[in-house]
């Protein structure tokens, strides 16, 4: 019960800091000033110094639903510091904080049932005899990165078509990239996540050990909900390069890809189950 409440109070302080920074963005939209993006900048900043020594401390383990998602909302601050610095003009902290706090949020969420430890020593899965684990665990951690790269991608180009499809006036509203350089983004996370999700899942199928039953390995959820993601990641790489499939429909299936990969790393991991070696 101690580690949920302090858990809860880290997640609280970075959460915290990324909410009041979204609310100050949306609050630019209304009533565009240049201190309005100062100070979310700095809520920002100090959502993922918070963020950064959670994880440096307590080394959350990317094999549990909790420490992947916690981890990959890191990835992202970083996402939306770069883009809010070197896209000043655009509206991408509205684009990229929602999921920002939706994966610090579902982190906390499922923080009980990887039943973790606080412990600042090193983690099992980065012991020499999980050398592979981790490298599976990282492969299919930057592909979550570019499969959610894809979706802010994918949904900021339904908005800026949308817009231009209803005509409205440029000048009314908070300018966002051209739909070639979103589409250009999209294109760009999808080349890079394909390849490492496919390594790392034959890294993770060579690790699946032969002493579960076929429920425990192949038929769990986090096999089947991860191979689902391959999938509709195949698809999408075939409608992308091998057909004339329209931008618009491409970038609704990099959003059904993001909903995929959420329920993967929802679930529970074979190897951070209690039947670990």
């Amino acid at each position: 019960m101690t580690a949920i409440l302090l858990k809860g109070i880290y997640h609280a302080c970075f959460g915290l800091s990324y909410l009041v920074a979204l609310l100050l963005e949306l609050g630019r939209l209304a009533r565009p000033a240049a201190a309005w993006r100062a100070v979310a900048l700095a809520f920002g900043v100090a959502g993922l110094a918070a963020h950064t020594f959670y994880i440096v401390a307590h080394k959350p383990d990317p094999a549990t639903p909790s420490g992947s998602l916690l981890i990959l909302a890191w990835v992202l601050a970083l996402f939306f510091l770069y883009g809010t610095v070197h896209h000043a003009k655009q509206a991408w902290a509205v684009f990229v904080l929602p999921v920002v706090i939706l994966l610090v949020g579902m982190s906390y969420a499922l923080f009980t049932s990887d039943n973790p430890t606080l412990d600042l020593g090193v983690p099992a899965w980065a012991s020499g005899e999980r050398f592979w684990g981790a490298v599976h665990g990282t492969l299919i951690l930057f592909a979550a990165v570019g499969v959610s790269v894809g979706f802010v991608a994918s949904t900021m180009y339904l908005v800026q078509a949308r817009r231009l499809r209803n005509k409205v006036n440029p000048g009314r509203v908070v300018p966002l990239l051209s739909l070639e350089k979103l589409e250009g983004m999209n294109r760009r996370a999808v080349t890079v996540a394909f390849p490492l999700l496919t390594v790392g899942l034959l890294v993770g199928t060579l690790l699946l050990r032969h002493d579960h039953s076929l429920s425990d390995n192949w038929l769990s959820p986090k096999v089947l909900t991860t191979a689902g993601l391959w999938v509709v990641f195949l698809v999408l790489v075939y409608l992308r390069y091998g057909t004339s499939v329209p931008p618009r429909q491409l970038a609704w299936l990099s959003i059904l890809a993001f909903g995929f990969m959420l329920v993967s790393l929802g679930t529970a991991h074979p190897f951070a189950e209690g039947g670990r070696p």
